[in-house]
């Protein structure tokens, strides 16, 4: 009797987990059981469906140059890689350094356009599409969800470079929808900081939520002459990436956030806080459980980084694949 009870609910979890997942996820969990539905294959499925419910990682992604968009290099490599060994979203929300408004914005738009935010490029660029659906109600969800401000819902902007560009590397086929939460650029870091731990509960709801920008990134001071040298970096840029890596490590964020006192290198690193920024919405989001590892750690022409931060507390994430090809490491330390 008790068994049949135990057969009935499972019943009912795997019928809801059809209406809960993509159609091709639930099917590939289906496949690995193989002949009649027994009760010991049910436990199998419920089990895997169990793990909807764990949260999805956060992503700090150094982006770059928008060539990185179209050109297959170490670095749009390890953004696919990524979109392929973490667990598919349902959604993506990210804050790009590229969307700076008065007040907090959120797109809420069912399509949002691709925006070709730079100048002096290739047409291919300017001709990429991304059409990614955007998801209004979620949007809708998370404007409710902040309580620090009050969250505007946008029909104008769209996708920038810092989100399409990378995003567009994890998932190529434009399947997953997209939104974008704008930076109050009249605000402090701390606020910031504050703001983005309302945005926690997301993780556990299926959004992959990621901090678009660079932690280095002084384009005057830019070596155009050595941008094709491998990891080239002024003295002070290889300082700032070995010290930004260890309190991030350590997660010492209140160091990060008060990145001004760190001194001269630091002011160089971040002349101007909208690439950097990013950074900090990711950085309030990592669980006392999370693990930090970094990719793509590589500088560029001197006076840039690709650095980027994977947070997960899936023990998965943390030790992903690197291409053969990627020259970069992963340090990984669990906070």
């Amino acid at each position: 009797m008790i068994k049949i009870i135990i057969f009935v609910n499972q019943l009912k979890l795997f019928y809801t987990g059809i209406f809960k997942m993509e159609r091709k996820r639930f099917i590939k969990l289906v496949a690995g059981t193989t002949g009649m539905i027994t009760l010991g294959s049910f436990n199998k499925i419920t089990h895997l469906l169990d793990e909807e419910d764990k949260k999805l990682p956060v992503i700090f992604i150094g982006h770059g140059s928008p060539m990185n968009g179209i050109e297959d290099n170490n670095f749009s490599r390890r953004w696919k890689q990524i979109g392929e060994d973490i667990s598919l979203p349902k959604t993506v929300l990210c804050i790009s350094a590229h969307w700076l408004t008065n007040g907090t914005k959120i797109t809420a738009m069912s399509q949002p356009q691709t925006i070709h935010d730079f100048g002096g490029f290739p047409k291919a660029l300017f001709d990429i599409q991304y059409p990614a659906p955007g998801n209004p109600e979620l949007a809708a969800e998370t404007s409710k969800m902040i309580k620090k401000t009050s969250v505007d819902l946008d029909h104008e902007w769209g996708l920038d470079h810092g989100t399409w560009s990378v995003v567009k590397n994890m998932y190529p086929l434009a399947n997953i929808p997209v939104l974008q939460l704008s930076i109050d650029y009249n605000q402090p870091l701390q606020y910031h900081y504050e703001l983005a731990k309302e945005l926690s509960a997301l993780r556990k709801k299926g959004v992959l939520i990621i901090g678009s920008g660079n932690m280095i990134h002084n384009l005057r001071m830019v070596a155009w002459d050595k941008m094709n040298v491998p990891n080239y970096g002024y003295d002070w840029a290889i300082e700032m990436n070995t010290t930004f890596k260890k309190y991030i490590t350590d997660r010492n964020h209140q160091a990060l956030i008060e990145y001004q006192k760190m001194g001269a290198s630091a002011m160089l690193a971040i002349p101007t806080p909208d690439h950097y920024i990013p950074l900090i919405y990711t950085l309030a989001l990592q669980d006392n459980n999370d693990s930090v590892s970094f990719f793509n750690d590589e500088l560029v022409a001197g006076s840039l980084n690709m650095t980027s931060v994977l947070i997960s507390s899936d023990e998965r994430n943390s030790s992903l694949k690197i291409p053969s090809n990627q020259k970069d490491s992963i340090v990984t330390d669990t906070i």
